[in-house]
């Protein structure tokens, strides 16, 4: 195995609202709701094949119904009189959400003036590019109108695998649209109120992953197939005709269906036997140490100390900067901010973002990092590799320094420490606050703050009373606080807990034929999760060729390709590995896989079969024909659909080590920490 041998990349579970439900099935989930609902078909009918007509209309206590508004703000297609009314809650960079698109571009020939689609965005947070193609798609209706937009949002799913800004950019100008204006609406977040409405919307009716249709006001959750809707539309087309014929003006058919229908979603309930999640202490105080020079606004010697965990690619994170300017601005000198990193894996750009900022502070301490952290927050869409040396440029960086500093992943030691230190103390999301060592999460609103910071604010002058220097109150009050997360009274610890608990062990069958490394016989089985395009998977290899020398013998690893799906060369390249394996076995597998990390930034489909030629000894004429015809794809999917089932969510790389789930480009410690542990439970 080389240094570019690669291993699967971990998605850290954001505890402030970032959630990852991106592999979930039939559609896209928020975490923001633990649990996908299933679809509201709660009817008595006996549906014919061929349409309405035969269909028998439920009575309507027998269905369950939601209040959608719908406003000229919401672009549409079909007629104002249809029948049926599908508001359609998407998502442009949701996978699930383009494959349900032929379907409901053929409900819509199908059924003709009878049916009217209307459009609300929900881009999830865990998707970067989807609210700024959301920006895009308003501002084309805004110029254009209906026409204009659905044009844009053909497009826009067209390329949902790359919804760069370049692209993004392509799109508009392909579509006539006044460039500054679309420049406007993705810079300045020119729509995000109204697609602040549209998620909140989606929220309170449980809409909280999408797509998520409401046709007649009845929920439809996923990429369902043809048949799920055709029940429901027929069904409603019987209900709508006869409220035409007892005198209903057929205008006027949906808001008089759900006059009386239900406004928000009712709480999920609780699975029968389920623990409950273990609930951290509000009140509990941690100790965060600030001792080396981290960045800062504020004097040393603020009576409140307010640590941020942070991300700069998290949508949250971006949210929750005008309430600590706020913050900063009313309280003075009595606060002071310190800033750590905790960019999440599911973010790409997260991790480059946090190496030059941390290279910007050494460069020019707080001012030149604080000037950098405003650009990077202002234009966390698109946080590339080119953006980011612009920003460093515009705040005056030393530029070969930051170029060096992005190429070795400078700073990464002190980075994985703030990491490290954030799961250490449960806030493995982003953003997460402690005020004077007590721990807020999430994008806040300004109220919540001030409570907390104004009880430790009384604190904090109390202990100045009774004689503590200013610059001792930090230290005073965090010196016995916990280091570990702290839960309420007669919560389940999180080795109770099912989902929380750190030491679960994940019934992952091996798979039947995968490339493998180390004996089949040893002790530690660690089963890889990973995708070719993920940078923190490239990443992680020099730690996992360190770990396969130190442990050879001992440990067997298994190759699992978890593509992800807004990496737009991470199928085609698991695909042609695939077929490589296939023809050449593990030997050849392991050069490609190699090959594919050293050339990561450019997988396209000349530079694959490039590569396979160089390997050597396959059969160029079978190795294309795989492709073209998509042969190993729906054995990937299985390979997906199989960690799905275990119960485990993650992003790449993920390893399971006997069964053990470690996430993320982890430091060699905690690899070797987890195989000892192996060992020890094995022998």
């Amino acid at each position: 195995m080389s240094k570019s041998s690669s291993l699967v990349t971990v998605l850290v579970t954001a505890v402030s609202a970032i959630g990852i439900g991106l592999f979930a099935g039939q559609g896209c989930q928020s975490s923001k709701s633990p649990t996908t609902e299933a679809p509201q078909i709660a009817v008595k009918t006996d549906t014919a094949k061929n349409g309405a007509d035969k269909a028998a209309a439920p009575a309507d206590n027998e269905v369950e119904r939601y209040k959608v508004p719908i406003t000229d703000a919401q672009p549409d297609r079909g007629k104002p009189d249809a029948l049926v009314t599908i508001v359609e809650f998407s998502d442009f960079q949701c996978p699930f959400c383009g494959r349900v698109e032929p379907t409901v571009e053929q409900i819509l020939k199908q059924y003709g003036d009878k049916v009217r689609l209307v459009w609300r965005n929900n881009p999830l947070p865990f998707h970067p590019n989807a609210e700024p193609a959301a920006q895009v798609a308003i501002e084309a209706f805004k110029q254009g109108g209906n026409d204009k937009f659905w044009a844009v949002h053909d497009d826009l799913f067209k390329n949902q695998r790359d919804l760069s800004r370049p692209t993004l950019d392509k799109i508009a100008a392909a579509h006539g649209l006044d460039k500054s204006k679309v420049d406007a609406a993705i810079d300045d977040h020119k729509y995000s109120d109204e697609i602040k409405d549209d998620e909140q919307l989606a929220a309170r009716l449980g809409a909280r992953g999408t797509p998520t249709f409401f046709i007649n006001g009845r929920k439809l959750v996923g990429a369902q197939p043809l048949p799920a809707f055709t029940k429901i539309i027929d069904e409603e087309i019987a209900t709508a005709e006869k409220l035409v014929k007892s005198g209903t003006p057929a205008d006027k058919v949906y808001a008089t269906l759900t006059a009386n229908a239900l406004d928000k979603a009712a709480p999920p309930k609780p699975a029968p036997n389920q623990p409950s999640r273990p609930q951290p202490d509000p009140n509990a105080v941690y100790k965060v140490p600030v001792t080396r020079d981290y960045p800062q606004r504020g004097p040393n010697d603020a009576l409140v100390t307010i640590v941020e965990f942070s991300d700069f690619q998290c949508p949250f994170c971006g949210r929750v900067e005008p309430t600590i300017e706020k913050i900063l601005q009313d309280y003075g000198k009595d606060v002071r901010l310190v800033w750590m990193n905790n960019p999440l894996p599911f973010h790409p750009n997260a991790k480059p973002s946090a190496i030059a900022a941390e290279e910007a502070f050494a460069q020019g301490g707080n001012k030149m990092f604080w000037k950098l952290h405003d650009l990077l927050f202002k234009n966390q869409s698109d946080l590339s590799r080119a953006n980011i040396e612009k920003f460093g440029q515009e705040v005056g960086m030393n530029m070969a320094k930051l170029r060096a500093a992005l190429d070795n992943d400078a700073h990464m030691d002190e980075i994985q420490k703030q990491e490290q230190l954030a799961r250490s103390l449960g806030a493995s999301g982003t953003p997460s606050f402690f005020i004077n060592g007590r721990n807020l999460r999430g994008a806040q609103p300004y109220a919540s703050f001030k409570i907390v910071i104004d009880q430790e604010l009384a604190k904090a002058k109390k202990l100045v009373e009774d004689g503590t220097p200013r610059a001792k109150v930090y230290e005073k009050i965090i010196e016995n606080g916990a280091t570990k997360q702290v839960l309420l009274p007669g919560s389940p610890t999180p080795s109770d807990d099912q989902e929380a608990a750190a030491d679960k062990v994940y019934k992952l069958p091996l798979p039947e034929n995968a490339p493998t490394m180390g004996p089949k016989d040893a002790k530690v089985v660690i089963q890889e999760a990973s995708d070719f395009q993920c940078p923190f998977c490239h990443r992680v290899n020099p730690t996992i060729e360190q770990l396969m020398k130190e442990y050879k013998g001992k440990v067997h690893l298994v190759w699992r390709d978890y593509p992800l799906p807004f990496h737009s060369n991470a199928m085609p390249a698991a695909e042609a590995a695939r077929e490589v394996f296939e023809q050449g076995g593990n030997d050849k597998f392991w050069q490609y896989h190699d090959l594919l990390f050293a050339n990561q930034q450019n997988l396209d489909r000349a530079t694959l079969e490039k590569l396979a030629e160089q390997v050597g000894g396959i059969n160029m004429a079978k190795f294309r024909a795989a492709l073209d015809n998509n042969t190993h794809k729906k054995a990937i999917e299985a390979e997906i659909a199989a960690v799905q089932a275990s119960g485990a969510r993650i992003g790449t790389p993920a390893f399971f080590i006997n069964g053990r789930l470690l996430m993320g480009a982890q430091p060699y410690s905690s690899f070797k920490a987890a195989v000892d542990k192996a060992l020890a439970d094995a022998s």
